[in-house]
C-alpha cells in the first residue's frame, strides 16, 4: 500500500513537471527570454522532466543519501519508470541543468493562493561547521558569515513567506549577512502581496512599514522591549500569536524534506537540493496551517 501511494506521488510529480517543461520550451521557442541559459554541449537520453522528478521525489522518498537513493531506487526499484536512466556519476553532472527549470516551476506552478494573511521568516542555511569555515573551498566566494539567534554561522539565508494554510508564497536565498529588516530587500521580496504579513521582531523597519503600507501590505511584528507599545486590534494580535506556523514549515523543510546539510560538493548541487526540497514540501498531503472560523481579515 505504501509503495502504491509512493508511486502515485511519483507519477503526479512527473506529469506536472512534464507539462511545465513543454510550456517552458514553448515559451523559449516563441522568443521569450528566460535568463541567460547556455545550450548543453552533450545531449542526454533522459528528459528534463525526468531529471526534475528524480531530484524532487528524493525529498519524499525517506532516503537520506542521494547516491544510495539513485543507485537502489531509481536504477533498480523504479527502473520500469526510468528505462533511460543514466549512471549515478552522469546524473550528478546533469543536475545543474535543472536549476532554472526548478526555480521557474516553483515560482510559477507551486506557489499558494493569495489570501491576504501571510507569515514571513528567515532561516539559516549553514554550508559547513564553524570550525571548518577556513577550509571550505566549495562556497569560498559565495557564502559569508551571518548571525542568528543561535549565534554565528557560515552560509546563506532562506527567506520564506507562507499563507495561513502553510502554502509557500515566496522563497528566496540570500547571503547569510543579509539583514531581515533590510528595507529595499523587504519591499522587493514582498512585492505583489496585499493584506497583512506577520513576522518576528527581526523584520522591524519603520521605513519598510510605510512603503509596504502604501503598496497595500501591512507589516505586523512583535515589539522590542525598548519600543513604545502600539495599538493592535484583537484580530491582528491573534494572527500574530500564530506565527509559529512558519517555524513548523521550516522544521518540515529541514527534517522531512531535508534541505539542510553541510556536505555539498558543489554550489550547483546545493541549489538543486534546496529548490527540489522546497518543491517536494508543496507535494505533502498535509501542511501546517492556521484555521479559524471566528476570525477573518479577508
Amino acid at each position: 500500500m505504501h509503495h502504491v501511494m509512493h508511486h502515485s506521488k511519483l507519477i503526479e510529480i512527473f506529469c506536472s513537471c512534464d507539462d511545465f517543461c513543454l510550456l517552458f520550451e514553448k515559451a523559449k521557442s516563441s522568443g521569450l527570454s528566460i535568463g541567460k541559459s547556455r545550450k548543453p554541449t552533450r545531449v542526454t537520453q533522459m528528459s528534463e522532466s525526468e531529471i526534475m522528478t528524480i531530484v524532487i521525489f528524493y525529498h519524499l522518498s525517506g532516503f537520506k543519501c542521494f547516491e544510495y537513493y539513485y543507485r537502489e531506487l531509481i536504477l533498480k526499484g523504479l527502473s520500469d519508470y526510468f528505462p533511460q536512466a543514466v549512471s549515478y556519476e552522469r546524473f550528478v553532472s546533469l543536475m545543474p541543468r535543472s536549476i532554472p527549470l526548478l526555480y521557474f516551476y516553483l515560482v510559477l506552478c507551486r506557489c499558494g493562493q493569495y489570501t491576504g494573511i501571510y507569515y514571513a521568516d528567515s532561516k539559516k542555511l549553514p554550508v559547513c561547521h564553524n570550525k571548518r569555515i577556513h577550509q571550505n573551498r566549495v562556497f569560498a566566494n559565495l557564502a559569508d558569515r551571518g548571525k542568528s539567534s543561535m549565534g554565528w554561522f557560515f552560509g546563506f539565508k532562506l527567506f520564506l513567506v507562507i499563507n495561513q494554510y502553510g502554502q509557500i508564497m515566496r522563497c528566496q536565498i540570500t547571503k547569510a549577512s543579509k539583514a531581515d529588516n533590510n528595507c529595499q530587500w523587504m519591499i522587493k521580496f514582498f512585492q505583489g502581496l496585499k493584506g497583512r504579513i506577520f513576522a518576528d521582531k527581526g523584520f522591524i523597519s519603520s521605513k519598510a512599514f510605510c512603503q509596504l503600507f502604501k503598496d497595500g501590505l501591512k507589516l505586523i511584528t512583535g515589539i522590542r522591549n525598548n519600543m513604545k507599545n502600539r495599538l493592535m486590534d484583537l484580530q491582528e494580535k491573534w494572527w500574530l500569536k500564530k506565527r509559529g506556523v512558519i517555524e513548523s514549515v521550516n522544521d518540515i523543510l529541514m527534517t522531512v524534506c531535508d534541505i539542510d546539510h553541510t556536505r555539498h560538493r558543489s554550489p550547483f548541487n546545493f541549489i538543486v537540493n534546496l529548490f527540489a526540497g522546497v518543491i517536494a514540501y508543496t507535494y505533502l498531503d498535509k501542511l501546517p496551517s492556521v484555521l479559524s472560523k471566528k476570525l477573518s481579515l479577508c
